[in-house]
C-alpha cells in the first residue's frame, strides 16, 4: 500500500466505505460503475450498461493496483486514501496472465506461485495461487493447456458457483452488505 494512502487513513480513519464503484472484469479490467450503470444491474450480469465505463487512464490503475486487498471476510477493496472502495468482481480477485514458461502474474503486475489449477463446467481456467484465487486470462489459456500437455499442472474439476465460498471471496461486498442489513 501506498505511503500516502497510509497516512490519509491515520488522518481520516472514519470515512465511510464506498459499495459498487468500481468493478474487475474478467480480463483485468477495471470499471468506474455511476449512479446509472448501477442501476443498470449487477455487475456480473447486468450487461455492458451496468458495467459502467473503462477505466484507461495508466496511472489511475497502477494507483488501483498497488492499493488492492481483501479485508478479513475475503471482500476485495481498493484503499483510495482514507475510503475504501469495495470491489464488484465479475467472477475472481485475481486475473493471471501466463509467459510461455509458465511464470504467473496478476492484472495488477504481481507475481504469484501455483498451488493448484482448476477447470469449471464452462472450461474456464482458474489457479489457486499464494496470493489467491482467479481466472486465467482468456488469451493465455493455449499456455494454460500447454502445462497441462506437459504434465505441469493437473487441472481438478470445480463448479463455478463454489468457488466463492471454497476460495473465500466475495463477488459483491454491496449485495453481501445488503443482505446482512436484512438478516433478522
Amino acid at each position: 500500500m501506498d505511503d500516502i494512502v497510509k497516512q490519509a487513513m491515520v488522518k481520516w480513519p472514519s470515512v465511510p466505505h464506498c459499495y459498487g464503484w468500481l468493478g474487475l472484469d474478467a480480463r483485468g479490467n477495471w470499471f468506474m460503475r455511476d449512479e446509472q450503470a448501477q442501476a443498470s444491474g449487477s455487475f456480473r450480469d447486468g450487461g455492458a450498461q451496468a458495467k459502467g465505463s473503462l477505466l484507461k487512464h495508466d496511472k489511475l490503475i497502477e494507483f488501483i493496483a498497488r492499493n488492492y486487498e481483501a479485508d478479513g471476510q475475503g471482500r476485495w477493496y481498493f484503499q483510495n486514501g482514507p475510503q475504501r472502495v469495495y470491489v464488484e468482481l465479475e467472477l475472481t480477485p485475481w486475473v493471471w496472465r501466463l509467459s510461455s514458461d509458465f511464470f504467473v502474474r496478476a492484472h495488477t503486475g504481481r507475481v504469484a506461485m501455483l498451488h493448484a489449477c482448476w477447470l469449471d463446467e464452462q472450461g474456464r481456467v482458474y489457479l489457486d495461487t499464494d496470493i489467491g484465487f482467479g481466472l486465467v486470462h482468456t488469451m493465455d489459456v493455449s499456455i494454460a493447456a500447454e502445462a497441462v500437455l506437459q504434465g505441469l499442472w493437473v487441472p481438478l474439476d470445480t463448479l463455478s458457483l463454489t468457488m466463492p465460498e471454497r476460495f473465500g471471496y466475495v463477488c459483491s461486498p454491496d449485495l453481501e452488505r445488503s443482505n446482512q442489513a436484512t438478516a433478522p
